[in-house]
């Protein structure tokens, strides 16, 4: 690995507490340390592990992140972590690293999601551009996840009426088709549709619609519902 030349993605100096965090998992320990001096020197967060069940005693971090992992380890391997962790660490981008990558191994971790598979030994700018992507692709991961659990709030802040004509409403059915559909009248219809819409914070019927999609609301049952209004 080369410091010769300071690589183009540098970034400067920031408050390492803020940073971005990178994980790296290698049991080489000249590996980690030159990796940690690399990514520290880049403006970014480094922690290194020896192995994967070290990583995985880890809790999870709060802001953007990616994981730099060797596919050789002494207890489970890079596949294996890769494999542990996918369900519910999608904010977890992972660059795996390794000094003698083949074609079945590559393809298997590209299909199961690796931004990148490097070989060592390793181009500070190929690596630290890599970096880069995967901590970006996790800053949007979490973006989505926050404005999905806030429309989430919203819509369990609705009643049970409001959700039913929030459902009818973005299926396309007008006010007096929704009020024949619940047996209410179309004024009620027209309230319970303004409260829903404040509630939600949709300032239109295309975004009500689109957070409806968001949410996977399912279609509206098509026989009558025999709450009171």
């Amino acid at each position: 690995m080369q410091f010769a030349s300071l690589p183009i993605v540098r970034r400067q100096a920031q408050d390492l507490r803020s940073a971005p965090t990178v994980f790296v998992v290698d049991d080489d320990v000249s590996v980690r340390e030159s990796l940690e001096l690399l990514i520290r020197s880049a403006g970014w967060c480094p922690e290194t592990f020896a192995s994967a069940g070290a990583f995985l005693s880890r809790p999870r971090a709060d802001g953007p992140n990616c994981l730099l992992l060797d596919v050789s380890l002494p207890d489970l391997n890079g596949l294996e972590l890769q494999r542990r962790i996918a369900g519910d660490r999608r904010d977890l981008p992972i660059i795996f690293i390794t000094g003698h990558a083949d074609v079945p191994m590559t393809v298997q971790a590209m299909k199961a999601g690796a931004v990148e598979v490097l070989t060592k030994p390793l181009s500070d700018d190929i690596l630290l551009s890599a970096v880069a992507d995967a901590i970006e692709q996790s800053r949007a991961t979490l973006g989505r996840d926050a404005e999905l659990r806030e429309i989430r709030e919203r819509y369990e802040s609705l009643s049970t009426r409001e959700r039913q004509v929030m459902a009818l409403v973005v299926s396309g059915l007008l006010n007096k088709q929704i009020g024949a559909e619940l047996q209410i009248s179309e004024i009620t219809v027209k309230a319970h549709r303004g409260k829903a819409m404040r509630k939600m914070k949709a300032s239109s019927l295309a975004e009500l619609v689109k957070m409806a999609t968001t949410l996977r609301i399912p279609a509206p049952l098509t026989e009558r519902v025999p709450t009171t209004p």
